[in-house]
This record gives C-alpha cells, structure tokens and sequence, in this order.
C-alpha cells in the first residue's frame, strides 16, 4: 500500500510539474509589420504567460538578446534564400552559426534552426535539390562549434506534402518527394531533429464551410469522422491532421521521429468575402486547442503526450500582403494587450470559448488562395470577377520601398521562382525595390489564376493593360 501511494504521489507530482511548465505550447513571432512593440516589451509579456517557446522565421539578434535569460526556448530560422549559400558553402554555413548562434547561445535558449518553409511543396526543383546538402551543412557547422548535441536541426513543411491524409490511417507523403523525404526521414531520426508541419484546420474549413466542418476544426460537439482501419472516431480536425502525418511518418519506417506544429492558427477578422475568420471562431479553435494540449490527451494515434505546437502568431503583422485575414492571426495587440482570451496569461489560465453554436457566415468561400504559410492555389470560384482582357499586376503609384519589400519578401519566401529578380537574372536590371516588386506581385497574381482578387496586396497593387515586359525580361500574362 505504501509503494501504491508513492507511486500515485510520484504521478500527480509529475502532472503538476508538466501543467505547470507547458512546455509543449509556443508562438509564431513574425515580423512583416511597423507597430511592433519593442523586443524586451515582448520577453516581458511572453515571461508573464505560459508561452514556452517562440518561434522566429529568421534570426534577429535583438529579439534573441531580449530573451536571454528568460528561459524562453527560440527556434531561429534560415530562410529559403539562404538554402543555395548553405548548401554550396560549408563556410558560408560556419558563418551563420557564427553570427546568428554562438554569440548568444546559452543565454538564449535556442532550441531548433529551422532550414527553409515549405521548399518541398514551393516547386522549385532548385531549391529541393539544395534542401538536403544546406541542412547538412548547418548540422557540420553545430557540430564544429560542439553545439550539435544542443541545438536540433530541421525545416518546416505544408500540409501538402501528404498525397493522402483521410482517413488519418492512410496518410503518406507524395511519391514525388522521393529520396529527398527519405534523406530527410533519416536525418530527423540520427539527430533527433523533428518532423515540422503547418496543420491549419482553418483552411479546411474555407474549403468545405458547412457548419459540421466548422464544429469539427473548433473541438465543438459534432458527430465525428470515423478511421474504419483503425476503428477510432476522430473529434476534432487538429488530432486527424497530425495523426495523419504520423501514419505517414510511420509507412516511412520513421517511427520514432517526433511530430512538431510549426504553426496552426484561425484569424478573427477578414475581408467580407472570407468564410470562418470571426472573434468567437478564433476564441474557440485557439482555446480549444490550448486546453486540449493542457490535457495530456495526445492524439488517438500518440496518446498521453502533447505534440509541442506553436500558435500563429503573436501579433498581427499589418504589412503582411493578401487578404484581411492575413493581417488578423495575433493572439496580442501592439500595446501588449489581448485581442481575445484563451487562458494564456499566468494570472488566469482557464481558457474561456463559446459553447453557444458557433458563427457559419452566410457568405461564400473565399477565393483568396494566399495563406500565412502556403502556396497560393488557384481559386476554384467561378463567379468571381475577371479582367477583361490581358492584365499585369503592378505596384500603385506612390507605395514606399518598405511596403514593396515586404511584398518581394512574402512572394519568394513562399516558394515562387525569383530567380529572374535575382542577381544575374534576365529581370534583375534595374536593381530597384519599385522594379523588382513588379515582378514579383504579377508572379504571384498570374501563378494564382489571375483572379483580380490577388492582386490587392494591401491596397498597394493595381490591375494594369500595359505590358511591363521590356528587352530579356518577360512578365507572364494572362488575358480573359
């Protein structure tokens, strides 16, 4: 009887220990934005939650200062333009350990380097190729400067990189990925490093807005969907998704490669022609979700362990190009104030979410492809307005350089070709923000189905008749 009741001590102490650490529940802190609140400001507020880690989509140094000594774990990241350098240089790799890790590093606790976002499914044949070579040469790198033990390696991928995810039990990866996915399976496994994923139910919901869908990304009541492989009834969208990539992980022999949520979140506000984003449906999926991973319940395929997830985003990035929701994800305002409760603060965590029926706007799905962390896809609305004849995407007369920026960056940080804006490149000259921004608005535009409603960027594009093409250089177009 004694043993018994120790060991049941043991186990509460232990439960407490974890409710208390929530380890397992991190942040997106992105930063395409001007309103921003200082760097220590944020440690101060992410000290004054039970947010444990945050993660960052590069490296800035005033942010990984501002958390020294905090405790906070960081993930830092090199992105997608840095892969060629990476790969081809073991140097150049020596060098970003150099400049963005081991000045800081152990006062700032950064925990995982993430290489690239969503190269896989980017289709930048280039990119892919050179994914695998950068990876190994930041590992090299860490491992030169005896950090290799301490700090993990990885990148972060879309949903898409599954051919099929329904039910969960059947989820493998497309046979496209091939040896890169192998190589990549068995880097994760020799070094620990996680499986990165970007599950967004909230995306699943826009592509099928019924109102049981809308329970079932909430956690709210709802009938459930049923796994007849595995005779598990799956309640909720967020643990079929993950699942799925677990039974894909699993097919690859990859069975002891942990699952990490690089980003999952909802908008609570969009545009009057997106379907979901709303306060109260924002409220319940992150509240929801929290609470779910405060339980301990783990997924019906990984049960009594929370996956570690990290919530999009921190604040909202108001320069962020694409639709309302896109600039609608921050879980705190710029004056560190919440937008919404979800029981994150330390003084109060009990999340509080509407139980009433949640909201189903009566609007239709929303044609806007772009996403905080994938590919724009081709809008399936065929009611939506078209130009009537031949149309290039351009920037608006009067936008400032750092608004165009930010457009460049959001275009080629998400996986479309900008070689030809790049140095060397038929569209690089002239070498100006005005020029190259041109460029890359009307890639995305004419990638995305030439729908007039992606070419908005903020109010900063406008649809033009006059074909930008001049010498080498060549605009796609379209013509309707």
């Amino acid at each position: 009887m004694a043993i018994m009741l120790l060991r049941t001590l043991a186990f509460f102490t232990l439960a407490v220990n974890l409710a208390t650490c929530q380890s397992f529940i991190g942040v997106n802190y992105g930063q395409v934005a001007d309103n921003l609140p200082p760097p220590s400001a944020t440690a101060k507020l992410l000290q004054s939650t039970s947010i444990q880690k945050v993660r960052l989509y590069g490296s800035d140094p005033a942010i990984i200062k501002a958390l020294a000594n905090t405790g906070v774990g960081i993930v830092i990241g090199a992105a997608n333009g840095d892969i060629p350098g990476l790969a081809s240089d073991q140097n150049f790799a020596k060098s970003w350990i150099d400049a963005n890790v081991a000045p800081f590093y152990p006062a700032s606790n950064i925990i995982l380097i993430t290489v690239g976002n969503e190269v896989l499914t980017s289709g930048d044949q280039g990119l892919i190729s050179q994914l695998v070579p950068a990876i190994q040469n930041v590992q090299n790198a860490l491992d030169s400067a005896s950090l290799g033990g301490k700090i993990k390696v990885s990148t972060v991928h879309s949903m898409a990189v599954l051919k099929q995810s329904e039910p969960p039990s059947s989820g493998s990866f497309d046979p496209g990925f091939g040896d890169v996915m192998k190589w990549l399976l068995a880097f994760n496994s020799a070094t620990g490093s996680p499986f990165a994923i970007n599950p967004y139910p909230y995306f699943a919901y826009r592509s099928d807005p019924r109102p049981e869908t809308l329970a079932f990304c909430l956690f709210q009541p709802n009938g459930g969907r049923f796994d007849s492989k595995t005779n598990i009834k799956y309640m909720n969208m967020f643990d079929a998704q993950v699942d799925a990539i677990r039974s894909a992980l699993d097919s690859m022999g990859a069975k002891n490669v942990e699952i990490v949520v690089a980003e999952t979140g909802w908008p609570y506000k969009g545009d009057s022609n997106e379907v979901g984003p709303s306060v109260e449906n924002a409220k319940a999926y992150n509240g929801n979700l929290i609470a779910h991973l405060r339980s301990m319940a783990g997924t019906p395929l990984m049960p009594g362990k929370s996956v570690d997830t990290y919530l999009f985003a921190l604040y909202d990035e108001n320069l962020k190009p694409g639709p309302g929701s896109e600039r609608a994800f921050g879980l705190f305002k710029p004056d560190l104030t919440m937008t919404y409760d979800v029981g994150l603060s330390k003084t109060g965590q009990t999340p509080s979410t509407p139980s009433s029926t949640p909201s189903t706007p009566s609007t239709t799905p929303s044609t806007t492809p772009s996403t905080p962390s994938a590919v724009p896809k081709t809008p399936v609305n065929p009611s939506a307005p078209k130009p009537k004849k031949a149309a290039w995407c351009l920037p608006k007369a009067g936008v400032s350089d750092s608004q165009l920026q930010a457009n460049i960056d959001y275009v080629c940080g998400h996986g479309f070709d900008c070689s030809p804006i790049q140095q060397g490149g038929a569209c690089f000259e002239p070498n100006t923000v005005q020029s190259h921004a041109a460029y890359a608005m009307n890639l995305l535009y004419q990638t995305a189905g030439g729908d007039p409603l992606n070419c908005d960027f903020s109010q900063t594009a406008t649809l033009s008749s006059n074909n930008p093409s001049y010498d080498g250089c060549h605009y796609p177009g379209g013509s309707t």
